[in-house]
């Protein structure tokens, strides 16, 4: 049996997660629609979305809890799942945390699932 380390935050590594590219009529479109790792979201349309100031969003960039895919032209884009952790971002600076020690929650509560998933899955593999 393979063993499988936890992710950091912002970067899936469970088969349900991975990006599909289907073969329907419209190019994939409803699998990328459904899909919670496609980057569909501009840093701009990313940033209103949640309130914040596109810095705010390259912050987490530097600090490593989101690492945005890059269009061809170099411009950053977001999945919904890396828009939901830095909503948790904000959430716990907007109570005073600050920055770095979010990110570090964040990464932990993120691996801690993970791990709680793969655990799940172990124990339904072993009693089927």
């Amino acid at each position: 049996m393979k063993a499988t380390t936890p992710a950091r935050a912002g970067e899936r590594h469970d088969q349900q997660h991975q990006s599909t590219t289907g073969q329907d009529p419209d190019g994939g479109l409803q699998d990328k629609l459904g899909d919670e790792d496609y980057p569909a979201y501009s840093m701009g349309r990313a940033a209103e979305m949640l309130g914040v100031t596109p810095a705010f969003l390259r912050s987490l960039d530097t600090a490593r809890l989101i690492v945005p895919q890059r269009s061809p032209g170099g411009h950053r884009r977001y999945s919904r799942y890396q828009l939901r952790l830095a909503q948790r971002a904000r959430d716990l600076v907007d109570q005073g945390t600050p920055l770095e020690a979010a990110c570090r929650i964040i990464i932990l509560e993120d691996q801690l699932a993970e791990a709680q998933r793969i655990n799940a899955r172990l124990r339904q593999d072993r009693n089927p």
